[in-house]
Formats: C-alpha cells, structure tokens, sequence
C-alpha cells in the first residue's frame, strides 16, 4: 500500500485512534469491514487494543507503528486493527482474557493476533520493534506469526479454538450458584487483611493499586466485630495514598497506580473512574475517622476536577488526563529538580519544601534522575521541632500556591480526553452527590444534577437505556453504564425527591433486567442479549471482578435492592438475590477483587438503611437533624429530607409513608427505617447519631 499522510483512523470518534491517524499502517477501526477484507485477503488480523492515556501504547506507537519498514511488514502480511479500551471495554475485556491465558499477564499496549474470524491464537502486551535481552523483538514476531499462520494453519485453528474454549470456561459461573449466605462476606474481609500492607497501608506489593470497595468495606465494618482493627487498616491506606507520589501532592486527584509499595512514584495518568471513587473514599473516611486531611485530599480531588476534568458549562466528567506531554518525558509535567523548584520558590519557602516533599538534587526518575516525584516525608509537627518555628504550615500553603501556579503556566498541561462515558460520569455524578453533603457543597450538588440531566438528555433511550457515550457517533451502552447511571438517578432522587430520577432509574433498570438479564442462571450480561454481534470472540460474559471500577453485578444487585426499598416491588429483591446468587460460590477465591460484591451482600442481608427527616422549610432542627444524618458513615445509606412542599410536588414511595402524619408536624424528627419498619422517631441530632452507628451491618 503507499503511504498516505493520513489513515482512515482520521474521522474516528476516539481520540486514541485519531492519534494513529498519521501512522502509515492501514489501521481498520473494530468492524465486520476488517474481518470481511482478513476473509477475502486471507490474512490474519493484527489487534493493536490500548488508550490515549496509556504510556507504553505511545512509546508501541512511536517504535513501530510510525516505523516505515514495520509499518510496510504489517500492511503486507497482516489487516490491521486498533481499538480504544474506554471506547470499547467489551472487546477488551474478551481479547485480554484470552491473551491473559498465553502470557499469563495482560495490560495495555493489547498485541493480538486472530484468524480472519477474529479468533486469537496468539499475543502479548508491548513488544520491542528489535530483539533485546533475549527476547524477539516486534519484527521477528510479524514474519513468524505470518509463516506459522500460512504454513501451519492447522495449528493456528487449534490454538484458536483451544483460546477460545479458554475464555467460555473462564466466564462460567455453573458451579458458582448456592444459596445466599452473608457470611461469605467474612472471607472477603479476612482476604483484604491478609493483604493489607502495615508499613505503607494499601493492599499487596508493588505494583500497588487503589481498592476503593475494600476500604469502604472496611469502614462499614468498623461497626462490627474486630471494628478498631479495620479502622486502623482503613487509616493507614487512606494515609499511606495521601502521602504518596500517587497522590498529586500539587494539583491535587491521584495517579492511576504506584509502581512501588511505597505509594512513591506512580504511572502518571489521571483517571476518572479511580478519582470518583477515591473521592467516595475520602468523604467516609472523613466521616468515620474525622480527620481534617480526608477532608483536604476530597476537597483537592474535586478542585482538579473543577480546573481539568470537567465541562463547566454544559455539565460532564471527562475521561482522563494523559501521564505525558511527549514520549521523551515521564512524568515530567508533575516532577521537579531542585534547581526547577527553587526558581520558583523563595529561599525560607524551597528550605521547607524540601524537607516536607524530599526534594534534593537526585529524585526517583530513571529518566531523568534530578527529577524528584513529590511525596510527604514528614509532618508538619515533625518539621516546627526540626525548625523551630511555628510557621509551617502557612510557609508550604504559599509553596504549593507557587509551584501549581509555576506548572499550570509554565509547563504544557498532558493531555486530556474530554470524551464523557456515561458510568464513569454516573460514577462522578453519585461521588459529587456525596460531597455535597458531607462537605456541605452546593456546587458540587448542581454541578452532578447538571451532568446527570444532559446524560438524560443525550444518551438514553426509552427503549434501549443507556448509551456508552454522551456525544458523538451512537454507541451502544454496556453493563456498566445501565447500572452506574442508576444508582445515580437513585441519588439524584434522595438529594432532590425530584419524581423523574426515581421513575427514570425504575425504567433503567428494567430495561437491564430485560436486555442483559440472565433469566435462567441469574446475573447479568455485560452486553446486551439483542445487541448486534461484536465479531471476534462471541462469548457470554458476566462482569463480577473489582478491576478497575466496581464489578457490575454488584452494583446490580444494590440498585435493585434500593429500589425494593423505595416502591415496595418484590421482584427487584427477587433479582438481587439471584444475582448474588449466581456467583457465591466464587467470592472467597476472588477475595480483595470481590468488595462491591460484600457490600452488597451487607447491604442485601441489612436492607437498604433509610433516614427520613421531617420539618419545614427553613427549621433550624431539621437541618441539624439532616448534618448528623449525613456525619455518619453507613454504606449506601438515604437521606431524604421531606418538607411539606417537597411531599406535594413528589409524593414518597410507598415503603415510606408511614412517615407521612409527621410531615405536617411543628417537631422536627428523624426517623431510621429499614425493609419498610422504622425504629421510633428522635429529635436530637446526638440520638440519630448513634441509632446510625448502632445499627447492625446485617442481620
């Protein structure tokens, strides 16, 4: 093929595959045109399945797929397919299973090699374009998969096959079905503390990953047995990811992961799925621990939000900020040499920063070993007794006033994909809901109403539910952006008894339960039973596994059992629980991967936990009563705040109307209600406190 100075990938709605627009390989978007011209060509498929804030997927990019001879072996011997990870998580999810059996690893960069059916039979993640260290580099692969796939096909086919057969057995959930049985959250429990890392906090070694559903599970469990332990563990993780690397010491939000167990340096993109439910996690812990820098570390998630995450105008959580403003850096943007730092600083200021964020003349990067990654070395207190002065703590808020100032002006910002996938806005959407009322932020409550009503807006359909995208070429919505989307449509509800969310969540999840319920083993499908075929590996998968966001399942199984709670309609329990169900057999071996799935099998055993406060609009008790509500951690806990206004334009549910002959009431009251019974009323913000803390996680 000659070289064009642009590829079909130009007019692609993903910003990663426009970013590959240039390349001279005759890239192929996921499609029935690739397999169809694989078929008529007979060759195989090369899959190429990463993201535009992926590292390594650029550096893949730059070494090969804009190398001219590389790029001349794959348009000869191979049809070539790239696919944006966020864009399409249902092939990814397929292809990394499979590829995952051969490696025995999987992550981005995704390398593939398929039949013309889209089959795999063979693959990796990065591939070097020479060989080094022994191992084959990129070139010598492309000839020899080409050789084994034109001489030895047979082989190819079984492969295939025997892949193929791998990934369906994988996605079996037979001997998973038993009877539901809370104390399967126990053995989950024991997997996190069995991982849980006492030096650094976090769970297992490096590379070490958030898991925000293990430290929510841990805070909910502090009202339990063995309570002081897991608050102590929860703590620690909150603690060790605040005063790391991993967490933007700066600009505030958190890194995707830290390449260390020490929380020190991290891989340096920003994603929004992890921000949202860190976010999550440091408003409870806030709640639980009532420590002032759980505060500041939510406050700083949401101000990163506010300058570069978001649409301000017409609402929306983008989808990530890039590690990387070119592949010669690593982090650049967000790491500082000594000299860089003290330029910047006044002396008295650079002395004190040094000290707090470790900053000397050699740092942590391999790259460029001046640059220094900073992480708090010590504490505030530490550093006036190693001073003697008092002032610290108004010396590093100028510091870091100086160094955000420095880097937003002075360095180019990494990229950021302002594509708005509707779970993970969902996902934001019920965090921002959260903040507004713990941290008592009317901007955050609009700002997540106003995101939610142009999802509504742009990506439902009465008949089909949620899309996968607000914007841009219709795509069809996954699993996960049926059920995320509900649970906020659910929150969205409890902050405003606006009619509209409850009815619209009602409709969303039916919705789910037609077209990606499993009628026969219980669960759900992460596509839908009518969706037009995907091509490639057509195999059923139900999404169960915490990695990277909540399993679905989960949060399934939680939706439906609110909105029981809310309309008194048995068949959302009925489904719930088949749902928990379908996979209990299974929890103990997934262990620290399967918290949401705890959660709700706490939260389905307890029932949903319901506040009620009455009072008039305005009554000084009422809102005294709504702040204790709010001050106290309980999973997935409703608040609902009814006036008699707010009961005129939207009547309570069903579940809650016993409640009604207060409503008029002079008296402010506040009443707990669980599974449609309510403990008597209390008045006093201290009462409703401790009815909260008091009330078993399960019965």
């Amino acid at each position: 093929m000659a070289q064009t100075t642009e590829n079909r990938l130009k007019d692609s709605a993903s910003p990663y595959l426009r970013s590959a627009a240039h390349q001279p390989v005759d890239w192929h978007e996921w499609g029935e045109e690739a397999f169809e011209r694989a078929r008529a060509e007979g060759k195989p498929i090369l899959l190429d399945i990463g993201a535009v804030w992926c590292h390594w997927c650029h550096v893949i990019d730059r070494e090969s797929y804009e190398n001219p001879e590389i790029a001349r072996l794959i348009n000869e011997l191979y049809i070539a397919v790239k696919v944006d990870r966020d864009e399409r998580p249902d092939v990814d999810a397929r292809y990394q299973s499979a590829i995952g059996a051969i490696s025995g690893q999987g992550g981005w960069p995704l390398t593939a090699f398929l039949t013309p059916e889209g089959k795999p039979f063979f693959g990796g993640t990065y591939f070097p374009p020479d060989d080094a260290m022994g191992r084959p580099g990129f070139k010598r692969i492309l000839a020899a998969v080409s050789d084994a796939f034109r001489n030895r096909r047979a082989e190819v086919d079984d492969s295939a096959r025997g892949l193929e057969q791998a990934v369906a057995k994988a996605e079996l959930f037979h001997d998973a079905r038993g009877v539901f049985d809370v104390r399967v959250v126990d053995r989950v429990v024991e997997s996190v503390v069995g991982r849980f890392d006492p030096t650094h906090g976090g769970f297992g070694h490096a590379p070490k990953f958030p898991h925000s559903s293990a430290i929510d599970l841990l805070l909910e469990r502090t009202h339990g047995p063995d309570g002081g332990k897991l608050e102590e563990i929860a703590a620690a993780t909150l603690e060790g990811m605040a005063a790391g690397g991993f967490h933007d010491q700066i600009g505030g939000g958190f890194h995707r992961y830290s390449v260390d167990e020490r929380w020190c340096v991290p891989h340096f993109e920003k994603m929004s799925y992890d921000n949202s439910e860190l976010l999550k996690n440091y408003l409870h812990g806030f709640q639980v621990l009532g420590r002032a820098n759980c505060r500041r570390v939510a406050e700083g998630i949401i101000a990163w939000v506010g300058e570069v995450l978001s649409d301000p105008v017409r609402g929306g959580f983008y989808a990530s900020q890039d590690a990387d403003q070119t592949l010669d850096d690593d982090g650049d943007y967000f790491t500082w040499t000594q000299a860089e730092l003290r330029a910047v600083l006044t002396p008295d200021e650079a002395r004190v920063a040094e000290l707090y964020y470790d900053i000397g003349p050699r740092g942590e990067m391999h790259h460029h070993v001046e640059k220094n990654v900073l992480w708090v070395a010590e504490t505030v207190e530490s550093l006036c007794r190693q001073l003697g002065e008092d002032q610290v703590e108004g010396v590093l808020a100028r510091a870091k006033a100086k160094l955000l100032e420095a880097r937003r002006k002075r360095r180019p910002t990494p990229a950021v994909d302002t594509t708005l996938y509707v779970a993970w806005n969902a996902m934001f959407v019920s965090a921002y809901l959260e903040a507004a009322n713990i941290l008592d932020r009317a901007d955050c409550r609009e700002f997540a109403l106003k995101t939610l009503d142009r999802i509504l807006q742009e990506a439902w359909e009465e008949s089909q539910g949620f899309l996968h995208r607000v914007g841009g070429p219709r795509l069809e919505g996954s699993l996960d952006d049926q059920v995320f989307a509900a649970a906020a449509l659910l929150d969205a509800y409890e902050a405003t008894l606006d009619r509209r969310y409850l009815d619209t969540a009602e409709r969303a999840m039916r919705r789910a339960v037609e077209r990606f319920g499993d009628p026969d083993g219980g669960g759900f499908f992460d596509r839908a039973t009518d969706a037009r075929p995907m091509g490639g590996i057509e195999v059923r998968r139900k999404p169960l596994q915490d990695s990277p966001t909540p399993g679905a399942n989960s949060v399934a199984a939680m939706v439906l059992d609110r909105l029981y709670a809310l309309t008194g309609e048995a068949s959302y329990r009925t489904w719930a629980e088949r749902t928990l169900e379908a996979f209990i057999g299974l929890i103990p071996q997934y262990g620290l991967f399967a918290c949401t799935y705890a959660l709700a099998a706490l939260f389905h055993a307890r029932h949903p936990l319901e506040v009620v406060i009455t009072g008039r609009t305005g009554d000084g008790k009422a809102a005294a009563l709504e702040r204790a509500a709010h001050s106290v951690y309980r999973f997935a806990k409703t608040v609902l705040r009814v006036t008699p206004e707010r009961l005129t334009e939207s009547p309570l549910p069903a579940a809650l109307r016993q409640t009604l002959p207060y409503v008029e009431a002079a008296e402010p009251r506040a009443f707990v209600c669980i599974d449609r019974t309510c403990y008597p009323p209390v008045s006093e913000p201290e009462k409703l406190s401790l009815l909260l803390r008091e009330t078993p996680s399960a019965s």
